[in-house]
């Protein structure tokens, strides 16, 4: 049995609107395990994104618990929360955030800077195919080549986690899938505990596991 590195507790979610409450999750229960790679497909608003952002300590739950590696982090500070996303969680996005006056290794070097244990930017732009671009900026990226940096500079401080939110949302689906091969590529050479929200069919085939969500629960695994 793999070691569990995120578990939930009855965990819920509830945002005040000025004369509404919305639930967006609602008592989930659920593990993800070392090395694994799991897929969170639902609707908009089905609780995705706000799952992997309580999981990645970029918010809170309303109520229950989430343990990492057995430690409960659900009431830990801010300063807490930071140096946990800092030593062990690696986010990737829809949209890609890079820095457009430097190249994609200055963008990657961002964060090796203030890592423990970090790869070498050129390490982590080759683990994604893009050993031959290290030089050129965004601008001279196409959509999938700057995602794909995004996810090397997300890697490069070898993180035990990584978070991804529709990272191929933005891309066409032939681009998206050569985004999703380089983080089928980052799972298997690192070994990184992979959460991934997508609506690209193509990711089922490759993943270890795929959880529904509908209105805020887990509905089913498979």
């Amino acid at each position: 049995m793999s070691e569990i590195i995120f578990e939930t507790q009855d965990l819920t979610k509830v945002y005040d609107t000025s004369d509404v409450q919305v639930h967006a999750l609602r008592g989930v229960e659920v593990k993800f395990y070392a090395s694994e790679m799991t897929v969170l497909l639902g609707a908009s608003g089905s609780g995705k994104s706000t799952l992997l952002n309580i999981l990645g300590g970029l918010d809170r739950g309303t109520d229950g618990k989430v343990l990492f590696r057995g430690q409960d982090i659900t009431h830990a500070d801010e300063h807490a929360l930071t140096d946990f996303r800092r030593r062990h969680v690696g986010f990737v996005f829809q949209f890609y955030n890079l820095m457009p006056s430097l190249t994609a290794r200055e963008n990657v070097a961002l964060v090796t800077h203030i890592a423990t244990d970090p790869m070498t930017p050129e390490a982590a732009l080759e683990l994604v195919g893009l050993g031959n671009r290290i030089n050129h900026f965004p601008a001279e990226l196409s959509g999938g080549e700057q995602q794909r940096v995004a996810i090397a500079r997300a890697i490069a401080k070898r993180p035990g986690v990584l978070l991804c939110d529709e990272p191929t949302g933005a891309l066409d689906s032939k681009t998206g899938i050569k985004v999703l091969e380089a983080l089928v590529a980052v799972n298997q050479e690192l070994g990184t505990t992979t959460a991934i929200i997508t609506h690209n069919a193509e990711i089922r085939r490759i993943a270890h596991r795929v959880l529904y969500m509908q209105d805020g629960r887990i509905v089913r695994s498979e």
